[in-house]
This record gives C-alpha cells, sequence and structure tokens, in this order.
C-alpha cells in the first residue's frame, strides 16, 4: 500500500481574531483615530451617492460604506514612505492613507477636521467629479485616485491590473534599502486574475515588501465567491507561494490592525510578502445607490444581518465600554464628518439657473479644454544638453557585431547610471538571454540583472512600478514581440496610460526591449511586428534602429526619455558585423529620422532591417529616390519636417515593411501623409507589406507572408508605373 504523509504550508495561514482583552490593551488614540477615519469616509461616500441620485457625478460610484475597517485598520500602521494601491472601489483606500498622511496618523475626535483634512476632503470630491482642483486635475475621477506625497500611488479600474504595480514599488523600496512596505489593495474577483497570481509568486520568490490586501466581500458585481472558486477561504492562495497569510473579520477594525502590524513586522524585516483577507461586506450594489437587495441577487435579511455587525457600530461600542467616548461624543464625531463633506461640497456646486430646485458644478471649476491632450508624454526637456551626435560623423570606429552592440551600449549605461535594472525571461543566463543581448552584464552588475519566472504580466508591470517610484530605470526585456499581448493590460493600460491619466506630471522612465523574427520560422506567435499596434496606443516611444550605431544612440536616449520607450530589435540584424563608434556616450536626437539616400523619383520610407533590404530593391532598380529610416515611429515623435520636405520634392511615396498589412504600421502613417501632404501627391500613398495572415513555421509560406526584397522591388516598379514609367 501506498505512503501517504500530510503535507503543511511552509508559511503559516491563520485566523485572527479579537478579545476584549485586545481592545482594553489597544492605544485610546488608535481607537479614536479608526473612529474618526471611518466616519470622514462613510460622510464622504454617503454625500456621493446622494450627488449620483441627482445626476451630477460623472461616471460609476462605486461606494464603499461597510468595508471601511479593512481599510482604516490596514493604514494606520503605514507612514507617508510606504505605499499604496488599490482596486476601482478605492475610496475608501485612498482617503485612510491620505488622512493619515495629513494628520500623521493621528486624529483628535473633538477637533476633527482640521484645515488639511477639510483639503483633502474637497480636493478627493473634486477628483471623482473630474475638476481641475483634483488630485489628478480631474483627469483620474473615481477609479484612479493618486497622490505620490502621501504614498497613494494610484487606485486602478482593471480587475487586478495594480498588483504588479505595487510589486515593481516594493521592489524599489527594498532595492533602495528603505524599510518601507508596499500594500495592494483589491477585491474577492481579483483573486483569480492571473496578475494578482503571478504577482504573489513574483514577490514570494523575490521576497518583496508587498501586502496583497484582500476585501472578499464575497460579490463580484452579483456573482457570489462560491460560484468562481473551488476554495472560497481567499487567503488560502498564500499556502501555494509560501507567504505568511491572514484571514480577519473587516467589520472589526482592531482586527485588521493587529494582522496589519504582524504582517509589518514581516515585510519590514525582511521576510518577503504576506497576505490578509478581510472578511467585509458592501451595503450598496457594484455602483450607485441601492442595495443589492434590488437586484435580486441577495437577500436583505443577508444586509441586515452584516449592518449588524458595522465597522463604526463596533468601534464606537468598544470604545463606550472601554469609557474612551460617550453617545454625545459618537455623535459629534459623525456630525463633524457630514459637515465638512457638505462644505466641501457647497464650495464646489452651486444653484442651476436653468433648473430650479437643481444644483450643478460652478463652471470655473471644470478643466480647460486645452488640457485633453496634455502629458500623454513628457517634452522631452529632460534630453537638453546631451551629446547628441550622428554615428557618421564620429572618426574613431570598431567593428562588432549588432547584438554585441547590444549588449556593449546597455553595459555603458548601467556604468554610468546605477539606476538601471534589466529584467526579463532567461537574461541572466546563457551568456545573456537566447540572443546574447545582456552577455556579461550578470557578473559585472550583481542583483541588477534579474531573470523573471515566466509572467509577463507580473513583471512587467513590476518594471512599470519601478518606474513610477523614480528611483529606478528598468529595462524590461520580452523574448518575442507577440508576448506583449500576453502583458497588455500592463504595457497598454497601466504604464502608457498612467502619466497622462494621473495628471500628466508623472514620469515613466521605463524601456521595453523586444525583438521581430520574422524569417525565424518560429511560426504565428513568435514572429510579429508590433509596431502598428503599439503606435495607436496613448503614452509610448517607440525607436526601430536599423544599424548597430543607430542602436546605440537611440538606446542612449531612450534610456535618458522619463516616458515609455519600446525599442525594436531584428534578428536579421543580430549576427552583422558593423562598424559603430568606439565612444559609446553618443545620442541620437527625438523625433529625427535618418536620410539614408537622396533621390527625386519617390519617397520611400521604412524602418529596421527594412531599410537595407529597400536599399537593395532600390539598387536592383536604379531608382533615384529618398529613403527615409524613421527611427522613431511614434505619433509624438514621428519627424514630419523630413518626410515633408521630401514629398514636396518628389510627390510619390511608398511606405516599406515586414509584417503583416492589417496590423501594419503604414496603415496609420499611410493616412496621415494623405491627411498632411495632400496637395502634393501625384498617386495614393503606395504600402509594401506581409499578407494578412501571421507567418507559419513553413519555410514557404513564412516566406510567402512577409515582405522582403523581391515585395519591394515590385511595390516600386508599381509606383513608377502609376507614374508613367516603367
Amino acid at each position: 500500500m501506498a505512503i501517504r504523509n500530510p503535507l503543511s504550508p511552509s508559511k503559516p495561514w491563520i485566523e485572527l481574531r479579537t478579545t476584549p482583552e485586545d481592545w482594553a490593551a489597544a492605544d485610546p488614540q488608535l481607537l479614536e483615530t479608526l473612529l474618526g477615519q471611518g466616519h470622514i469616509i462613510r460622510a464622504f461616500e454617503e454625500i456621493l451617492l446622494t450627488l449620483a441620485t441627482e445626476g451630477l457625478v460623472h461616471g460609476p460610484v462605486h461606494s464603499s460604506i461597510g468595508q471601511e475597517g479593512g481599510a482604516i485598520g490596514s493604514a494606520y500602521s503605514l507612514n507617508s514612505g510606504d505605499g499604496v494601491n488599490g482596486s476601482h472601489r478605492g475610496h475608501h483606500q485612498f482617503l485612510a492613507k491620505v488622512l493619515n498622511h495629513v494628520s500623521g496618523n493621528r486624529l483628535d475626535v473633538n477637533n476633527l477636521i482640521t484645515p488639511a483634512i477639510q483639503e483633502v476632503v474637497q480636493r478627493t470630491m473634486a477628483e471623482i467629479l473630474g475638476l481641475a482642483q483634483g488630485y489628478c486635475g480631474g483627469r483620474g475621477g473615481s477609479m484612479h485616485l493618486q497622490w505620490l506625497d502621501a504614498g497613494a500611488l494610484g487606485t486602478n479600474a482593471i480587475v487586478g491590473g495594480g498588483a504588479p504595480l505595487a510589486a515593481g514599488n516594493a521592489y524599489a523600496q527594498s532595492r533602495a534599502g528603505t524599510n518601507n512596505v508596499s500594500v495592494t489593495y483589491f477585491g474577492d474577483g481579483a483573486v483569480n486574475i492571473g496578475s494578482v497570481l503571478e504577482s504573489m509568486n513574483l514577490a514570494s520568490a523575490w521576497k518583496l515588501p508587498l501586502c496583497f490586501f484582500i476585501e472578499n466581500n464575497r460579490y463580484a458585481v452579483s456573482t457570489h465567491i462560491n460560484e468562481v472558486t473551488g476554495e472560497p477561504r481567499l487567503s488560502a492562495r498564500g499556502s501555494g507561494f509560501a507567504i505568511p497569510s491572514w484571514f480577519v473579520d473587516g467589520m472589526d477594525p482592531l482586527a485588521v490592525h493587529l494582522a496589519m502590524v504582524e504582517a509589518n513586522e514581516i515585510m519590514r524585516n525582511g521576510g518577503g510578502p504576506t497576505i490578509i483577507e478581510a472578511d467585509v461586506y458592501r451595503y450598496f450594489h457594484q455602483s450607485g445607490p441601492f442595495p443589492g437587495s434590488a437586484f435580486g441577487y441577495r437577500t436583505k435579511e443577508e444586509e441586515a444581518e452584516w449592518k449588524e455587525r458595522d465597522p463604526l457600530l463596533r468601534l464606537a461600542s468598544e470604545m463606550k465600554n472601554l469609557g474612551l467616548i460617550d453617545d454625545e461624543g459618537i455623535a459629534s464625531v459623525r456630525q463633524q464628518a457630514v459637515d465638512a463633506c457638505a462644505l466641501a461640497a457647497a464650495q464646489i456646486f452651486e444653484e442651476d439657473p436653468e433648473k430650479a430646485g437643481k444644483r450643478r458644478i460652478k463652471l470655473a471649476l471644470w478643466p480647460d479644454k486645452s488640457f485633453v491632450d496634455v502629458g500623454i508624454r513628457g517634452d522631452g526637456s529632460e534630453l537638453n544638453g546631451l551629446a547628441f551626435a550622428e554615428p557618421s560623423t564620429i572618426a574613431a570606429k570598431t567593428t562588432m557585431k549588432y547584438a554585441d552592440a547590444v549588449a556593449s551600449v546597455l553595459d555603458r549605461r548601467m556604468e554610468t547610471d546605477p539606476r538601471i535594472v534589466i529584467l526579463g525571461e532567461d537574461i541572466h543566463r546563457l551568456n545573456g538571454g537566447t540572443n546574447g543581448a545582456t552577455k556579461g552584464l550578470a557578473a559585472k552588475y550583481p542583483g541588477r540583472i534579474l531573470g523573471t519566472p515566466i509572467s509577463e504580466n507580473a513583471f512587467a508591470g513590476l518594471g512599470g512600478g519601478m518606474a513610477m517610484d523614480g528611483r529606478f530605470r528598468p529595462v524590461i526585456e520580452f523574448m518575442y514581440a507577440d508576448f506583449m499581448w500576453v502583458a497588455a493590460d500592463q504595457i497598454f493600460n497601466q504604464i502608457g496610460k498612467a502619466r497622462h491619466m494621473f495628471g500628466g506630471t508623472h514620469d515613466i522612465p521605463v524601456v521595453l526591449r523586444t525583438k521581430v523574427a520574422m524569417g525565424s520560422g518560429y511560426g504565428s506567435q513568435h514572429l510579429m511586428d508590433p509596431a502598428g499596434v503599439v503606435a495607436m496606443q496613448p503614452g509610448w516611444r517607440i525607436v526601430a534602429p536599423s544599424s548597430a550605431a543607430e542602436y546605440i544612440g537611440l538606446m542612449n536616449t531612450a534610456l535618458a526619455l522619463n516616458d515609455p520607450v519600446l525599442v525594436l530589435e531584428h534578428v536579421d540584424l543580430y549576427q552583422e558585423q558593423e562598424e559603430v563608434p568606439e565612444n559609446f556616450d553618443y545620442y541620437l536626437p527625438l523625433g529625427k529620422a535618418r536620410l539614408a539616400r537622396v533621390g527625386d523619383e519617390a519617397t520611400v520610407i521604412s524602418y529596421l532591417s527594412m531599410v537595407r533590404k529597400t536599399e537593395a530593391a532600390l539598387n536592383e532598380l536604379g531608382m533615384n529616390a529618398d529613403l527615409i529610416d524613421l527611427r522613431w515611429l511614434d505619433r509624438a515623435s514621428i519627424d514630419w519636417e523630413t518626410i515633408g520636405a521630401s514629398i514636396k520634392k518628389t510627390n510619390n511615396v511608398v511606405i516599406v515593411e515586414q509584417g503583416a498589412r492589417g496590423t501594419g504600421y503604414g496603415a496609420w502613417l499611410s493616412d496621415e501623409i494623405q491627411r498632411r501632404f495632400f496637395d502634393y501627391l501625384d498617386q495614393p500613398v503606395q504600402r509594401v507589406t506581409g499578407k494578412e495572415a501571421s507567418p507559419s513555421i513553413s519555410k514557404v509560406l513564412e516566406r510567402a507572408a512577409i515582405a522582403g526584397v523581391e515585395e519591394v522591388v515590385e511595390g516600386l516598379r508599381a509606383l513608377k508605373s502609376n507614374k508613367g514609367g516603367k
């Protein structure tokens, strides 16, 4: 008979409940602060629901009424240097953190609303209403609340989307030598999201000081937790990742506080991540002023039972039993909070002159419409004073492979900038990853070349969180461009949108390196050119070097920018032996293309390895054309001056790219050229591309799917034919 030995988790998983002795031993100042914070948050949420009922809130109101105990209990032991991010239901998380920041974690129930606290209430309300006075200039609204000075890293509308970013913040805190911690708040629905589970694994593997705080309110909109998981005790996830975990009654703020104190002790002393599951209940529906019972997915009896356990009633009752407050004092705390929220509203609203008895937002408080596109990216002023030079003008040269140039320029920048950290799959092994792009760097820079788990969402978001912290410049490597779509939420919804979404002033200095592998035989899921899709997403800059010398200058500039930059590489170029300057400290200017050859028959535009193939095609035809190597592909960095001057001279344009036509970069570029330069064109903009399908494994079908010299020749002949030439 088989031998069966029971196994136990390697880290503790406990349920923590308070006793009367815990309440008696609690610092009265702690209880006073929790009570004051709870009532401010409750009153704030109540007035938001009133405003929503009047139609004065644009967008959803995900109220946290009933869930305050988890936020106030967990935030009390955090300082301003600790970072938190939260979920779409995040008003209470944000307020708890920033109220502690402005009050020094100390509220006086007899004088609850100080000027600093009134300002917090005012600016938070303004942000949720989309007004200029808000912390993000009105752009964040209810679901994207951020105030970095207070350690509020930003609430998040994507379920589970904040966990990887919080992991990045925790990495930065640890790497910087602080004992600060990070807390990522999310609900029961996010526990089954890949980004959360990937982040748990990564945080555990790297011993990051990150608390995964689960607010288990049982319902993801209307679906009960028992319907979607076989283990509804959500803190059990910790056992699978060797993370110590607590289950607490979230309607008991003191129990939450005690669990967080224990978790902090572990995290601040290098013990790695923790999980706290707070058993809470939202009194209202997913969004708006109606209870869940109004929609039929839960009963009034269930709601009534939970309200009897209200966290504010629990605090007041325990404090009364201890003689710390009486009914009059409790009523006073409540009234002070209500008055503060009413005052904030009074400063925002006025009588609507067109609708008797109705209110409207004061017109002067709205952001100016001209603010709409401000801050999608930075202005590039951080590049002022750099040594810009074209490689051809630098006399001293050496010869090396393109792949070695990648490793060498990263080496040089890591040598001069200790903030640079590189992370990705297998980059610390195999003598520099699968292509040698980090060759020699792991040994030379211990702890700065981070081989990650296969978890693109987690490590991409971790890089984004590091960048948002501001103390590091992460370089993220994706082995193939197709893998970006595994991490699309972090790349597009988080990193790409964060600067603009949170007000337009938030630097995000992160570089994402990846390769285009068309022609390598790796099939449909490893060969794509992502430029066309990424160019349509806000926030990213894109560079596409066509030679090793170009790569060095463009990578230097990318690593000096305070924006997210996608750096594309092509496998066709990796083994090419090329001349490059001996000195790697030159930069290529932002938004400047290279005129690779000059002529007057046509304007030919390309990038990456297709620049060389286009040169070969032009030589084969003996065609006299301008060939523009774009270098920069994003909308904000296109060199319209060079493109426009060429078009006005040649009056004919062909865009050359290798990949699929439908997702190709040339689609938006041709549209923009025709809008800008229609009067100068003698024929529609022509495109040379691959076919519609992704390249296949078959060598024959792969070649048929992508563009090469032959297709460029054919495209140029068609252009000449349309002109009446041969």
